[in-house]
C-alpha cells in the first residue's frame, strides 16, 4: 500500500519498509485486461513504463500466486494501493501490487511466507510491534515484475481499529483473469484516511472527483464505524462538499 510521510503512514513506513517517493500522476493507459464498468480503461503501469503491459502482466501473474497461496491456508485477500485506485477510476504510477490480509502476523503471515518460499519465491516479512498501525508486511519478488505486497491490518500487539478486515469481507468486484477481488470505493477511501498524510488525501480527492455519483453518506458510515470521522469530514472541508 502506498505509504505517506506524514501521520500513521510515517510509523508505517519505517517498521514496513513500504515507503515509496510521492510519483506523479499517469495518464490513462488501456489496459491488457477487461476489467469491470468501475474502472473505465485505465491502468496503472509500473515504474519503467516503456517496458509494456509484459511486466504488469508478470506482476498480476506473481500476485494471483500470492492470491491462491492466500487461499490454500484459508486466508481472504482483496487488492488495495495503486491498482484499487486504478480500478475505481483514477490511474497513476506504483511500484509494486498490494493485498491485504487480516491474519495473525507471528502465526498465519508467517506460514504463508513459508508456502511462498517453498515455490521458489523471495520473501521478505517484516513484522509488527506494538506501535505499529498495521499487523505486518510481507513482500514477494520475482525476477522482472513488480513486487507483491501483502499488507496485513492485525496487529494483535497494538489492537487499533482499522477498516482492513471490514475492506476484505465487503470486497466482491473482481479481477477474473487472475481472481483478484478489489476493494470497494467507501473502504478504499476509509484505508486511505487510516494510512494518513499528504498523499493519501490527494488520492482520496482525486478518488472523489472521478466518482461524483458515489454514495458520500455509503463513505462516511464506513469511516464512522472505524474512527475516521473527523479525517472524512476534514477531507469534504477541503473539497468544499
Amino acid at each position: 500500500m502506498d505509504s505517506d510521510p506524514a501521520g500513521r503512514g510515517t510509523r508505517r513506513a519505517s517498521t514496513s519498509s513500504i515507503a515509496s517517493a510521492a510519483l506523479p500522476p499517469s495518464s490513462a493507459w488501456t489496459s491488457p485486461f477487461p476489467w469491470g464498468a468501475g474502472c473505465g480503461d485505465c491502468w496503472v503501469p509500473p515504474i519503467g513504463m516503456a517496458e509494456s503491459t509484459d511486466r504488469t502482466g508478470r506482476t498480476l501473474s506473481l500476485a494471483g500466486r500470492v492470491a491462491s497461496a492466500c487461499a490454500d491456508l484459508g486466508i481472504d485477500t482483496a487488492l488495495i494501493g495503486a491498482l484499487a485506485l486504478a480500478y475505481h477510476g483514477y490511474a497513476r504510477a506504483t511500484q509494486d501490487l498490494d493485498l491485504c490480509t487480516h491474519v495473525d502476523p507471528f502465526t498465519t503471515l508467517r506460514t504463508l511466507a513459508d508456502a511462498l518460499r517453498g515455490q521458489g519465491l523471495a520473501v521478505r516479512v517484516g513484522e509488527p510491534d506494538e506501535q505499529d498501525p498495521l499487523g505486518g508486511v510481507l513482500t514477494v519478488e520475482s525476477p522482472d515484475c513488480d513486487a507483491v505486497q501483502v499488507v496485513n491490518f492485525l496487529n494483535p500487539l497494538s489492537g487499533v481499529r482499522n477498516p482492513g478486515r471490514e475492506a476484505i469481507e465487503t470486497a466482491t468486484d473482481e479481477i477474473p483473469e487472475v481472481g483478484l477481488r478489489v476493494v470497494d470505493l467507501p473502504h478504499l477511501v476509509a484505508l486511505k484516511l487510516y494510512a494518513g498524510g499528504a498523499k493519501s488525501r490527494s488520492d482520496v480527492a482525486e478518488l472523489l472527483e472521478r466518482n461524483r455519483d458515489a454514495s458520500r453518506e455509503a463513505i462516511a458510515q464506513v469511516c464512522e464505524r472505524h474512527g475516521l470521522a473527523a479525517e472524512w469530514a476534514a477531507i469534504l472541508a477541503e473539497l468544499h462538499e
